[in-house]
């Protein structure tokens, strides 16, 4: 079972990443955001009711809360650097966030055995040569390395946060809403207060209608990864969770590489490859 979900987290993030960076390229990362988590905060909303999920509430939910004020700012990052792309690089640089669970071992008093510390090692190496040759004078390529890094920070800090939220089914369901409520909420203000600077909220053809069904299918498919990892990590070791769900950057290059038809230099999908080396010694270690 743990493999099972693990594996369906990594196609649905995967996914989610590549339909959210697309988007990103024609509206602003902080509408599809919003609109995203609303509409997946809408259906959760009416699983939360016909579950009963309500009886679940405690002060576990913090811990969904602050995951929900985390994770708008850790996907505006990463959809804008999916935007600038290429998503190759971008996507499997986004897994050095598991960094964050061990981080959290370290500080309980946990210490990284030979495994974590190669592939720290491995991973600072891959992120130094994901930028290839074009980092020196090439202020789009170091804004893509940074965005990526900041949201593979907030990610692994909202897979901790949302892990201590739930230990039922339920309390998952009541959990997953809490956590999009507030990501609308902080993303609605971050979006006002953008709007009242004069940053357009939307492309310059207004709302893209056509594009609901696609925001749709981003919110849901986020969600459901959360969702689908959690149960992962409760049923099984969370290393073999943590492992198999971090290749969800293969499907976003594959999907990049299939409909994009995107071309990575050498030096960069080496860069991008050692990365992910370095964030699955870290989960294994």
């Amino acid at each position: 079972m743990t493999a099972l979900f693990a594996l369906a987290t990594s196609l649905l993030w995967g996914l989610a990443d590549f339909g959210g960076g697309l988007l990103t390229r024609r509206t602003p990362a902080l509408t599809v955001v919003v609109v995203s988590q609303a509409i997946a905060a809408v259906v959760l909303g009416v699983i939360v009711v016909f579950t009963g999920a309500w009886s679940e509430a405690g002060d576990q939910l913090w811990f969904a809360a602050a995951a929900g004020v985390v994770g708008p700012i850790a996907l505006i990052c990463f959809y804008k650097a999916l935007a600038l792309g290429p998503m190759g690089v971008v996507s499997p640089l986004g897994t050095v966030g598991v960094a964050v669970p061990v981080g959290v071992g370290l500080f309980l008093g946990e210490r990284p055995g030979l495994m974590q510390v190669a592939g720290i090692a491995v991973a600072v190496l891959g992120v130094a040569l994901a930028g290839g040759p074009q980092l020196r004078g090439a202020p789009v390529q170091r804004q893509a390395i940074l965005l990526t890094l900041i949201a593979a920070f907030g990610f692994g800090t909202v897979f901790a946060l949302i892990a201590e939220a739930s230990t039922t089914t339920t309390g998952l369901f009541l959990a997953l809403f809490v956590q999009r409520v507030v990501n609308v909420g902080a993303g609605g203000l971050a979006l006002y207060a953008s709007s009242r600077r004069g940053v357009a909220a939307l492309p310059e053809g207004g709302f893209p209608w056509r594009s609901l069904p696609a925001l749709g299918f981003v919110g849901l498919a986020d969600v459901a990864a959360n969702g689908t990892y959690v149960v992962a990590a409760h049923n099984g070791p969370v290393t073999v969770a943590a492992v198999l769900a971090s290749l969800y950057p293969v499907v976003t290059a594959l999907a990049a590489r299939g409909i994009l038809r995107e071309r990575l230099r050498a030096v960069q999908a080496a860069g991008a490859g050692l990365a992910l080396v370095g964030t699955l010694l870290l989960a294994t270690g």
